[in-house]
């Protein structure tokens, strides 16, 4: 209890600390967390950071596979790691660097071991792929929330389910494709 009060106690300082618009200086970090990516098996960190100049951020986010709920029951463990360059346009303003549309090229990889349901032993699944997402981000104070949705080129060894922790391979409309990654996301988080 004794440790807890201080980092409360840095927490609430943090957090009333002078806003930067207040001093003319845009916020150009933020630290993200996806939301609910514990719901599907992993818990995944992103650090972004804006160029308020050139209209464009750089985003990089590093995922555990297996610090969450494993919604397929088969005891993954792993990780992801994805790039996305963030080119914002329509509504962009450059005392708010980080807010606005964006168009985002990404190259994903996600590396992971995971046991079969049918032959029972583990498994490796290593994809890779690459990206297109839209989406919008916006800031109020120091709370942040990105919501985007995008598709793309994988390639790799599947895993027997599709999933892989960072984007689905498509398996709809009654047909499976190991090359086609589909994914969407919703992250919260923190600005300075």
């Amino acid at each position: 209890m004794r440790r807890l009060f201080p980092t409360i106690a840095i927490f609430l300082l943090l957090l009333s600390y002078p806003d930067n618009a207040a001093a003319k200086q845009p916020y150009k970090n933020a630290l993200k967390l996806t939301f609910l990516s514990w719901a599907s098996g992993s818990t995944k960190i992103s650090y972004e950071r804006a160029f308020p100049g050139i209209r464009q951020s750089s985003e990089l986010c590093a995922s555990v596979i297996g610090a969450g709920y494993d919604k397929y029951h088969n005891d993954p463990s792993g990780f992801t790691i994805r790039y996305g360059h963030k080119f914002f346009f329509n509504g962009y303003r450059p005392e708010k660097p980080l807010t606005g549309f964006y168009l985002r090229p990404e190259a994903i990889y996600s590396h992971y071991r995971y046991t079969h349901s049918v032959c029972g032993e583990r498994t490796l699944a290593q994809m890779g792929a690459l990206f297109g997402t839209f989406g919008y981000q916006y800031c109020i104070g120091r709370f942040i929330a990105d919501a985007w949705v995008g598709g793309g080129y994988a390639f790799g060894t599947p895993a027997e389910t599709g999933y892989h922790h960072g984007f689905q391979l498509w398996k709809w409309l009654g047909c499976r494709n190991d090359n086609i990654a589909l994914s969407f996301s919703i992250r919260i988080g923190y600005v300075w």
